[in-house]
């Protein structure tokens, strides 16, 4: 190991010194106003914005500006702008957030979810994978390549607050700061993850995602269900029925054309090859009960199923009593809220008309029928890396985990990808981050592995200072 990877190796000390103002972070209960519709008045954002900024500043990087981007009604944005060492023609943009998902179901050893809990190399706490840790990792890793002695170019972290929300604000806080900017040329976001913690993931491709709910009123109230059932259609039926035309509750799988688009070769031969080395990651990555059969016949698969295949989760229900309180009833309505996950090149907002078109016509015995629905998220397709940035990936996998990189798709769906991947059509995208098995992003027990962390934060370093001072080169 050279003298100069040995340096960038700091940024795992680095990150350590940023452990407690994280365990503090996660006290916040920073909800993205998709949650909390008060956010403003609550002041939650604004706390872990200022927590995040005071500790940018007392790191006292030389040259650097820390500042808050404040659009009146919209979250804030903190901006860390990093000069670089030489003078740079090219601006690398690393991407956080720190708003929050609500905390539900129960937590360990009925642990609060906004007080951090240290187990082995784990924090535990709402927040900390995604996306608490994504700023102290970038500065980590633009202080340790600094310290290296090697050309590092111009830096700046971008930390926004309604990523959870599918990021309504983001346009609006990169249309402020877009003219200072200058060109950028490579784009890292922090807020992914892979198939294991034991190497440098890099995300490959996102699914799309719709939120809607569905509404199904049979009665202007709830009638004995002695005197109505069997006469007057049950809501829950008519919603099942409903559900039935887009999704086949056998299988799983979408109905609708527009949904089930072929998957590229090359994706399905990375999940064979991605087989080949690992098995079946995702067989064991979920608490199932015993005895669940997965879906997929195999490995590859499953992994196709996961990032190129859509699918239906019923996220929400309303009408419905607690089993306590439910009496003889038939009830008026039925409410759900869905998550259709859509295949990444799936257009959106095509999607989302035609479900709801499939939902609404000719409803089951004329039965009252409204769909809402949420801003559509569009699915994304990384580019295919440079020569110089496939070759830095590796190394900084190597350097950081002591194993080559790894390339995947990710199921989940980061709106801000497709919004960057506009904003800046020429820039190289690295997407990458410290999610993997049994993390729990948005469940109970959401964990953060510290040594993941650091490893990232010292393939930032690396990646900053192989990155060419000309993108020509």
């Amino acid at each position: 190991m050279d003298q100069v990877d040995q340096s960038l190796l700091g940024a795992k000390e680095d990150f350590l010194v940023a452990l407690p103002t994280i365990m503090e972070y996660v006290k916040v209960r920073c909800l993205s106003p998709a949650f909390d519709q008060g956010w403003e008045s609550h002041g939650e954002i604004d706390r872990a914005v200022d927590l995040y900024r005071s500790w940018a500043e007392h790191q006292a990087i030389d040259g650097a500006t820390v500042w808050v981007s404040e659009i009146p009604g919209r979250t804030p944005a903190l901006v860390i702008d990093v000069p670089g060492t030489y003078h740079s023609t090219q601006t690398v943009l690393l991407y956080g957030h720190l708003d929050k998902q609500p905390a539900v179901a129960p937590w360990r050893d009925g642990t609060d979810p906004f007080e951090a809990v240290q187990r082995g190399d784990k924090i535990y706490g709402r927040g900390v994978a995604d996306d608490g840790y994504a700023m102290f990792a970038a500065l980590a890793g633009i202080q340790a390549a600094r310290r290296s002695g090697g050309a590092v170019p111009r830096c700046v972290v971008f930390i926004e607050a309604s990523e959870e929300s599918g990021s309504p604000d983001l346009d609006a806080h990169l249309d402020k700061i877009l003219p200072s900017l200058g060109e950028v040329g490579l784009v890292v976001c922090l807020d992914s993850g892979g198939l294991d913690f034991e190497r440098l993931w890099i995300t490959t491709s996102l699914r799309g995602n719709l939120v809607l709910t569905v509404s199904v009123k049979v009665l202007e109230h709830g009638v004995h269900s002695g005197s109505a059932s069997g006469v007057v259609p049950s809501s829950f039926r008519v919603l099942r029925a409903l559900l039935s035309r887009v999704e086949d509750e056998s299988t799983g799988d979408l109905k609708l054309p527009i949904l089930t688009p072929e998957v590229p070769e090359f994706y399905l031969d990375r999940a064979q090859a991605l087989e080949e080395e690992l098995g079946d990651p995702l067989g064991e990555a979920f608490p199932v009960v015993e005895g669940l059969s997965l879906m997929g016949d195999s490995g590859s698969d499953r992994l196709v199923r996961q990032t190129w295949r859509g699918a239906l989760s019923v996220t929400g229900i309303e009408g419905v009593p607690e089993i306590e309180s439910g009496g003889n009833v038939l009830r008026s309505y039925t409410k759900a809220k869905l998550s259709f996950r859509l295949p990444p090149n799936v257009d959106a907002q095509a999607a989302q008309d035609e479900i709801v078109r499939v939902l609404t016509v000719d409803p089951p015995y004329g039965a009252e029928v409204v769909v809402e629905t949420e801003t559509p998220a569009q699915g994304w397709v990384a580019p295919l890396p440079a020569p110089w940035l496939a070759k830095a990936l590796n190394e900084a996998s190597l350097l950081a985990f002591g194993k080559p990189v790894g390339y995947c798709g990710e199921g989940g769906t980061i709106p801000f990808l497709y919004t960057l991947g506009a904003k800046f059509p020429k820039a190289e995208f690295v997407a990458t981050g410290v999610l993997g098995p049994g993390s729990n992003a948005h469940g109970p027990d959401e964990s953060l592995s510290i040594p993941t962390a650091q490893g990232v934060a010292v393939a930032v370093a690396k990646i900053l200072s192989a990155m060419p001072e000309s993108m020509e080169n």
